[in-house]
């Protein structure tokens, strides 16, 4: 007999020492020409290992949360696509800051290379593990329950009685059973064997394919959308085409002729507020009453748009964000000829309402020396005057209206190709009209009063007032799409989380004693005290049908005595 030593495993400590050195040889910090050949992956090693950890659910997940994190810039910091004032109004502020945002392109987050790739990393990443997990499903479902394990001991639940029903007795009245609960049952060899709760995993897919379809929704609304806003008076009107808009931004892909085609009139706009109490001003009627029509040539419609209710043309929702006042003022010339009449909208400052605006008298108009020249009058209305409180109005309805004029003469620059304010007036080429005192001249108007200029140079006449209102209006497609893959996201999700899949097996053969043997196990694919539960129900079901019989040493006294079959954890049971 050979008395050499052995190790554990079962080797000489020679030949463990030398498979220890070749373990070591593998950590080896030798260099790299000492070391042996390994094969190379090669490209297509290297693309298929790219695919796998792309395709992943970590890598989607980090994905996912990379998106998220890239978004908050968006919010932040302004973006050029919503408002270029802003974004001018920073980089002169932070003049360090600009040039660096510039480069990484903050300024412009959604439409940015990186914000970008991380978006199609993360499209191509949930289609990398939808797809085979949709044919693996398929499969199953196109397939049978697996049959029943050779030892069903081990399962996690476990139950098993005698009965004196047939084998085959026992085996049709499961597969009855099992198919009223739901359960995809067939017959496999001696046993029954069932599965239920699919639907966890089309839950699982509806949720990955509903973000898909969220993606595709959002990139298509920021490709494709249109925002505008316009200012109407009551009485006017507006048509959606680029030219009516007061200010528009829209995607990278779209195009004017993408406009919904449809046009509408601003009949009256109507605003109450509370009079009294702790909520003394606050708005009660917030509407504008409006005439639309579809298309040039369709039939016309009225409607009123509220607050949060917009009006839904085609893809465009029309909404009403804000409203003013509209003095309607005339202004004449030294012979009396009438050089403008219209409705101003005034720039609302506060919440009561109390405008400022300017009215601009670009032709026309001709001083008593007959010389023509431009006329700029700065407006402030007061919706509700008060004695005592000269520089606020103390309520936002046209309770007491009184509108203070203070008019220039001279060039008004419009014509100087500069950008300026409607409601801004520059001064640095205009004169004040004087008062007999030699001051600037001022005065408070209530409505049908009229202000003289000096020397014969004409008159402003406050006829009125008129209201506004600002009407967003807003395209953006695949809003509808995003809706319904949320829904359905959330169901799936829902679903993935709540609904178990579970398997059953029955097995029915006879004993040695020619005496039926029921065995019946379970097994989930997540761990459940559910599975148990309702592997014990069934059982009740079933021992109901084929009873329990007495053991071999039992007495015949003692055969209804036989207890009902619980579904219990099995000792030592194995899970999927």
């Amino acid at each position: 007999m050979s008395t050499t030593p052995k190790t554990a495993s079962g080797t000489t400590p020679e030949r463990a020492d030398d498979d220890l050195g070749a373990a070591g040889s593998q950590l080896s910090t030798a260099p790299k020409e000492d070391l042996p050949n390994l094969p190379s992956m090669g490209a297509v090693g290297w693309a298929r290992w790219f695919w796998r950890q792309l395709t992943s659910m970590r890598v989607a997940l980090l994905l996912l949360l990379l998106l998220s994190l890239g978004a908050i810039p968006g919010s932040l910091i302004p973006q050029t696509g919503t408002d270029e004032t802003k974004v001018a109004d920073f980089r002169k502020a932070h003049t360090f800051l600009a040039p660096v945002y510039d480069r990484l392109g903050l300024f412009h987050v959604y439409s940015s290379v990186w914000f970008s790739a991380i978006y199609i990393l993360l499209f191509v990443s949930l289609i990398g593990c939808i797809v085979p997990r949709t044919h693996q499903f398929i499969g199953q479902l196109r397939g049978r329950p697996p049959g029943a394990p050779r030892r069903l001991t081990r399962l996690p639940a476990y139950t098993t009685w005698r009965t004196e029903a047939g084998p085959e007795q026992v085996r049709e009245a499961a597969l009855t059973l099992l198919s009223k609960r739901r359960f995809r049952a067939h017959r496999a060899g001696d046993a029954v064997a069932a599965e239920k709760g699919y639907l966890r995993e089309v839950g699982n897919l509806a949720f990955h394919i509903a973000l898909i379809v969220l993606l595709v929704a959002f990139a298509w609304g920021q490709l494709f959308k249109s925002e505008g806003n316009k200012l109407v008076v009551e009485g006017d009107g507006f048509s959606n085409t680029l030219l009516s808009y007061d200010d528009f931004k829209s995607g990278n892909l779209f195009t004017p002729g993408d406009l919904v085609p449809f046009s509408f009139t601003l009949n009256k706009f109507t605003g109450t507020y509370e009079t009294s109490g702790p909520n003394k001003a606050t708005p009660r009627t917030f509407q504008a009453a409006i005439t639309y029509s579809k298309g040039a040539y369709g039939k016309e419609h009225k409607d009123l748009v509220k607050v949060n209710e917009p009006l839904q043309v085609g893809d465009a929702n029309v909404y009403l964000t804000a409203h003013g006042y509209a003095p309607l003022i005339t202004v004449r010339d030294g012979k009396g000829k009438v050089v403008y009449h219209d409705a101003v909208p005034l720039l609302p400052l506060d919440s009561n309402v109390t405008s400022t605006g300017v009215v601009k008298v670009m032709d026309g108009y001709k001083n008593a020396k007959g010389v023509s020249e431009q006329l700029g009058i700065r407006a402030f209305l007061l919706p509700t005057y008060t004695p005592g409180s000269e520089t606020a109005s103390t309520f936002p309805a046209l309770n007491n209206p009184v509108l203070n004029l203070e008019p220039y003469h001279g060039d008004l620059g419009v014509d100087s190709g500069i950008p300026q304010s409607v409601y801004q007036l520059d001064k640095s080429h205009m004169k004040g009209f004087k008062d007999a005192k030699g001051a600037q001249l001022r005065d408070n108007l209530k409505p049908g009063q009229t202000l003289k200029l000096p020397d014969g140079a004409g008159s402003v006449t406050y006829e009125g007032t008129k209201e506004w209102a600002n009407f967003q209006i807003v395209q953006q497609p695949g809003t509808g799409w995003a809706l319904g893959g949320a829904l359905v996201a959330i169901f799936g999700l829902a679903g993935s989380l709540f609904i178990q899949r579970r398997r059953v097996w029955v097995r029915a053969v006879a004993g040695a004693d020619g005496v039926t043997v029921v065995e019946m196990a379970g097994l989930g694919r997540s761990e459940s005290a559910k599975v148990a539960e309702e592997l014990g129900d069934l059982a009740g079901i079933l021992y109901d049908q084929a009873p329990g019989a007495p053991e071999p040493d039992d007495s015949p006294d003692q055969a209804d005595t036989t207890p009902e079959p619980q579904a219990v954890p099995a000792e030592g049971a194995e899970t999927e």
